[in-house]
């Protein structure tokens, strides 16, 4: 396992064709006795005991370690060499995440401090780079594998895995990557479409940027090679807002639309010019959609769209939260459609960029959900709205996520029906996501217990066909049926007023099709079992006359958790034509 891991462009949405990965092999040390920083091991000198296979958790067998104990500090070093083609470029290191604060020294001096264990940040690290071209980078992660404030989704705070709690992710667990720009340089550019108008609006942010420097952005979009919009504007300012007209197609809409049946994308080229030079070229891509709620429907660019989503853990037998490769995550978007999904509720974890543009690629839609803690208090606040703030940031281009969800079965808040304090946290996640993305829906606590929400959404796990019938035949009885939870669907003196209404969670039949043991929210002992409790939970589901989607749980078997339409090495359980049928079957007429 020496040679490197997870290759490709860990940022899809923002190449630069100068960029070098430094996953592979790492010198690694536990530091259980949080001697490291007195004795210096940042400058260099302490030998490591172990090497590991970054971007893989140590819990990870693919990490070469593959020991699910505490440790909640750990080191990480490498030595590597910057490309002689870089000479006189600044050079940005790049880490796609670490679990949960990470502190990063290059040749001993600090470069880059970060807390949040599922958002990217990187440092110039320029001016502490060797001239010889060998250079050290020092990696300490510490996380609090028994912190409960802290956001840590499905990471268990006991030893071993239980429950619908997974084994912990501690330290690097995306890729560690590098990139040469000029001292002026694109930051972002955040790209919004506008289907009704045929307009692409985008907003560069400018690093270096000096209002003496001649600053000028060209934009070339095109469309499956096909040249179809060109625009050269000057940049006055660090940040400047612009729209741009794409051409009629077929002379009866204004672009082509990104859909999961049509994910239609168009390619797009950002050139920075300085004092007409070329100083910065970045290559992106965006899709043309609209998600909307008009007149109590769910709307997909202006007509109604039903949901068919999935929930996905997103954890790997072999590499925990992070997918062993390139191609393992984009058979994971394959299988879902295959089943006849149209889109996944990736659950308490916010997800690799590589997830995003697999299903932007082939066309599926996304519910981005945070990963949330598990008690209150005002510490949580501040971490949970800082990374929630990073998590919307580097993923707002991409057109496959319609949906925000901050919280879940109020998990963190879990006296929010009675604490105005926790009321007041879910209705300020809503309206901060709301603020920062007036494009997708929110749903500020999924499940139960809502505050202010763009869908009621509903969690069911009630197996009986009668009953689901019965509770989904209309909207009153939806909103106020009492289900097996006991949790009333709103809270904080809030009431339903007409949102579209999703079962976002359903289902769980336990199906033992692999060495695994574990436990589901129902079971089946054979195939013939199997569908037909399949179908008696998802064709009341397509049948309700007030029912606009559902998220069936789940994908894959997780650990202990055997209620996946796929094993957890991803293997149907039934035929994936026998699993396409039932998802993907006949919708009775809608009279909302």
């Amino acid at each position: 396992m020496s040679q490197p891991m997870r290759t490709e462009h860990p940022r899809p949405q923002f190449i630069r064709s100068d960029w070098a990965h430094l996953n592979g092999q790492w010198e690694f040390e536990f530091d259980d006795e949080r001697i490291g920083r007195k004795q210096k091991w940042h400058l260099g000198a302490a030998a490591f005991s172990r090497t590991i296979q970054v971007p893989f958790s140590f819990e990870s067998k693919l990490s070469g370690i593959g020991e699910p104990g505490f440790h909640d500090t750990v080191w990480y070093r490498r030595t590597f060499q910057v490309p002689a083609e870089w000479t006189g470029r600044r050079v940005l290191l790049h880490f796609g995440a670490v679990d949960y604060r990470a502190s990063v020294w290059v040749n001993g001096e600090h470069a880059a401090v970060h807390e949040g264990g599922h958002t990217p940040f990187s440092a110039d690290i320029t001016d502490s780079l060797h001239p010889d071209g060998t250079n050290t980078v020092v990696v300490l992660a510490e996380d609090y594998s028994r912190n409960l404030s802290l956001p840590r989704g499905k990471q268990y705070w006991e030893p071993k895995s239980k429950g619908i709690f997974y084994t912990r992710t501690t330290g690097i667990w995306q890729t560690v990557w590098m990139e040469a720009v000029d001292a002026v340089h694109l930051a972002q550019v955040r790209m919004t479409p506008d289907i009704d108008n045929g307009l692409l609006q985008i907003r560069p942010v400018v690093a270096g940027h000096n209002v003496q420097d001649d600053l000028k952005l060209k934009v070339e979009i095109s469309f499956k090679g096909e040249p179809v919009a060109e625009d050269v504007y000057s940049l006055k300012e660090a940040e400047e807002t612009r729209s741009l007209v794409l051409p009629h197609y077929q002379g009866f809409r204004r672009c082509h639309l990104w859909t999961p049946e049509t994910p239609n994308l168009y390619d797009i080229k950002f050139t920075l010019l300085k004092n007409e030079r070329p100083v910065d070229e970045v290559t992106s891509y965006f899709g043309m959609r609209k998600i909307s709620v008009e007149n109590g429907k769910l709307m997909l660019n202006n007509r109604f769209y039903y949901m068919r989503l999935v929930l996905d853990q997103g954890y790997f037998p072999d590499g925990n939260l992070t997918p062993p490769s390139d191609e393992a995550i984009r058979r994971d978007v394959e299988l879902t459609k295959e089943m006849g999904f149209n889109g996944a509720r990736k659950h308490q974890k916010m997800e690799d960029p590589r997830y995003h543009y697999w299903c932007d690629r082939l066309g599926l839609l996304v519910w981005g959900e945070a990963a949330n803690a598990y008690q209150y208090s005002e510490p949580y606040v501040r971490r949970f709205t800082r990374e929630w703030q990073e998590a919307i940031e580097r993923d707002y281009n991409h057109p496959c996520i319609v949906a925000w969800v901050p919280l879940n079965e109020s998990w963190g808040v879990w006296n929010i029906k009675d604490n105005e304090s926790q009321q007041q946290h879910a209705l300020a996640m809503y309206h901060l996501t709301r603020s920062l993305d007036r494009t997708r829906l929110v749903v500020s606590n999924d499940g139960w217990e809502h505050m202010k929400t763009d869908l009621c959404t509903i969690h069911d796990y009630e197996p009986s066909r009668q009953v689901l019938e019965e509770r989904y035949s209309t909207a009153e009885s939806a909103v106020n049926g009492v289900r097996n939870h006991s949790k009333r669907t709103f809270a904080g003196g809030m009431a339903y007023e007409g949102q579209p209404i999703l079962v976002s969670e359903f289902g769980g039949i336990s199906f033992k099709k692999s060495d695994w043991e574990g436990w589901g929210y129902s079971g089946a002992n054979s195939d013939e079992d199997f569908v037909g409790k399949l179908k008696a939970v998802v064709e009341p589901m397509l049948a309700s006359p007030v029912v606009q989607g559902f998220c069936y749980t789940q994908l894959t078997d997780v650990e202990q958790e055997i209620n996946g339409l796929l094993t957890y090495d991803r293997k149907p359980k039934v035929p994936l034509e026998q699993l396409r049928d039932i998802i993907a079957g006949k919708l009775s007429p809608k009279t909302f």
